[in-house]
């Protein structure tokens, strides 16, 4: 039930404490005034959080941020509050970016450079982000300031609801040229036919309003590339590079070993003063075409996370039913059913083992 300024809460939590090991444990989390404490209801598993329970990152990178909670792509609802807004019961969207003016009951003025400057609370250097570092959506209490938790409209259904964060990523790069976007003439390339690609493609075509004439996507798999029913596909192997008409915005989203050969396709099939997004994770450096950026004059932007700005539109173009259709394409045809962290666990270890192209979905029973 919804108390008058609760101190704290007691969570179960399913912890990562090394790669491939996940322990349970009973973590407490304070209740900050104007925080709302959420229970995850239904989760998707991401990449990253791939990475880490597969230790696939660096060293140190992992003994810095385990032990955790892993997991940052998800819905629950509102069963308590230190804030009216949101009454018990409330579906949400959790937003796992949380700034720190937000953490420390303070202004983005007061807060870092980037909050107060055109970076903006994306890049605060006080903020938080759960599974990454710190707890995230795998315990059965999460505490969250609420502005972090978004209502679901009442006709966006859970399963499509989980993937406004994916969604809320791809928004976030694309909304860096906006203007660009809107402009009718505007020509776009999207690298990547995996999740990151496809939600990208589909935030251009929902969200920006492009189609299959303006909107063109390369991909090295078949069955994958089909998916992407509303762009122009072209299998990447197959295709004549100087065959066809330049674009003005490419966006990459391959990621991994493939980043070197896709930032470099792309940047031969720009047009001069295009621009380049990059949003493909790898954790190796990866060399590109610098004499024909600037040759071209393009312009290179790496984005990466969103923050809950980014959710509302998100959320409302899921409102509709093109839109849903769009994403189910991504949707699993059943759920990994979660009472009990060996289930966490087989969910995570066959996640690792069949890196399938649809999203793992948790249905977390606690």
């Amino acid at each position: 039930m919804i108390t008058n300024n609760p101190v704290s809460t007691k969570s179960r939590a399913f912890r990562l404490v090394k790669p491939g090991e996940v322990v349970e444990t009973v973590l407490e989390h304070p209740i900050p005034q104007d925080f709302v404490v959420v229970k995850p209801d239904l989760a998707s598993i991401c990449h990253a959080d791939m990475r880490y329970y597969m230790g696939n990152r660096r060293p140190e990178a992992l003994a810095r941020k385990l032990p955790m909670a892993l997991i940052h792509e998800g819905i629950g609802h509102v069963v308590d509050s230190n804030n009216t807004s949101l009454k018990e019961g409330t579906r949400v969207v959790i937003v796992p970016n949380i700034p720190g003016y937000l953490l420390n009951g303070t202004s983005p003025d007061d807060c870092c450079p980037y909050c107060r400057g055109v970076a903006g609370a994306n890049y605060c250097t006080n903020g938080r982000f759960l599974s990454s570092g710190f707890d995230g959506l795998a315990q059965d209490r999460l505490v969250v300031p609420v502005s972090c938790a978004i209502p679901v409209p009442d006709d966006v259904p859970d399963e499509i609801a989980v993937l406004s964060e994916l969604c809320s990523v791809s928004h976030q790069a694309l909304s860096r040229i906006e203007d660009r976007l809107r402009d009718s003439n505007t020509r776009v390339v999207v690298f990547g036919d995996g999740p990151v690609g496809y939600l990208s493609a589909a935030m251009l075509h929902h969200v920006f309003g492009l189609d299959a004439d303006r909107l063109h996507v390369f991909g090295a798999i078949p069955e994958k590339l089909n998916e992407f029913q509303f762009a122009t596909r072209h299998l990447v192997q197959d295709f004549d590079f100087s065959s066809i008409e330049g674009f003005d915005v490419a966006v990459e989203c391959t990621g991994g070993k493939f980043s070197e050969s896709a930032i470099n396709q792309a940047i031969d099939l720009m047009n001069r003063g295009g621009s380049l997004i990059l949003m493909g994770v790898t954790e190796e450096r990866v060399p590109i075409n610098t004499r024909d950026v600037l040759e071209k004059g393009l312009t290179l932007i790496g984005s990466s996370r969103s923050y809950s700005v980014d959710y509302h539109p998100v959320l409302k173009a899921m409102r509709d039913p093109k839109c849903q259709e769009t994403l189910g394409r991504l949707l699993p045809d059943h759920y990994k059913q979660i009472h009990e962290v060996k289930d966490f666990v087989a969910a995570m270890d066959e996640a690792a083992a069949h890196r399938d192209w649809k999203k793992t979905y948790l249905q977390f029973h606690w």
